[in-house]
């Protein structure tokens, strides 16, 4: 049975579904050199550039064909990664809706992660681990069921510790972009975290650790937002990622996936629970 669950997720742009194979193994490399066992943390992976990626590489294609545009390159990176952070926004009135469809994939993953390697036991604690428009994602996703809507209120308190985020007791968020997010709103307000509902002993072990490379145009520290996030994030980790021609320019954005500089930390953190 596993002794910590690990959830991922990615952010914008063309996203391969094995995205997170080589950083799942830097990790688990470095739990397994401070004497841990990689086995007993479970990993559930959260693939949703499927539920875009027709739509927007279909207009392009269409585009192509029928107008002569240039960049095109260049034009695939803003329909795949702009076009995203577009498309996913909350639209109550509106059932069916983007938001709706990737809040359904993270629910399932975390169903699977229960049912699966966490064999029903709800008191798992539960890691998320987010990329990019990926933070903004599982942020909304937790709010959603630590505030539920007047519509959602039946199902979530249908839900068991685990599935229900009781137990989140960690969040590692990189190259997090939540901060353009917060603009349109007057008053901003983080998640709860650590979990109200977790045991003392692991809200002694809780973190919330946000990685951004200073390079990273699309990365952003998260205490500056305001108080209330300065209490909920335990630091803003500033780290070189990438290789000698991506780590000093926006490319490094998709680069914390291949870096040791990330893998070492974290595993740091993931150990504290076995």
């Amino acid at each position: 049975m596993a002794k910590v669950a690990v959830l991922v997720i990615h952010g914008m742009g063309s996203t391969a579904p094995d995205y997170a194979d080589g950083l799942i193994r830097k990790i688990s490399d470095q739990v397994e050199k401070l004497d841990g066992d990689p086995s007993d943390i479970a990993w559930k992976t959260i693939y949703w550039q499927d539920i875009l990626e027709d739509r927007e590489l279909g207009y392009l294609r269409r585009a192509q064909r029928d107008h002569n545009i240039d960049a095109i390159r260049l034009r695939h990176f803003v329909l795949t990664a702009l076009g995203d952070a577009v498309a996913y926004r909350c639209n109550p009135g509106s059932p069916n809706t983007t938001y709706d469809k990737i809040h359904n994939r993270i629910w399932e993953k975390i169903t699977e992660l229960y049912e699966g390697p966490v064999e029903g036991d709800e008191k798992t604690p539960l890691v998320v681990m987010a990329h990019s428009l990926g933070c903004h994602m599982m942020s909304n996703y937790i709010w959603d069921i630590q505030q539920p809507r007047e519509d959602d209120k039946e199902w979530i308190a249908e839900l068991n510790p685990f599935e229900g985020l009781q137990t989140l007791a960690g969040m590692i968020t990189f190259g997090c972009n939540i901060p353009l997010f917060t603009f349109a709103y007057r008053r901003i307000l983080p998640i709860a975290f650590p979990a109200k509902q977790l045991p003392i002993t692991l809200r002694d072990k809780a973190k919330w650790l946000n990685f951004y490379d200073p390079d990273d145009v699309l990365g952003f520290p998260l205490k500056p937002i305001n108080k209330a996030y300065n209490n909920v994030v335990t630091a803003d980790i500033d780290i070189n990622v990438g290789g000698i021609f991506t780590n000093w320019n926006p490319v490094s954005h998709n680069k914390y996936w291949e870096d040791k500089s990330m893998a070492k930390p974290v595993a740091e953190f993931l150990r504290t629970f076995l």
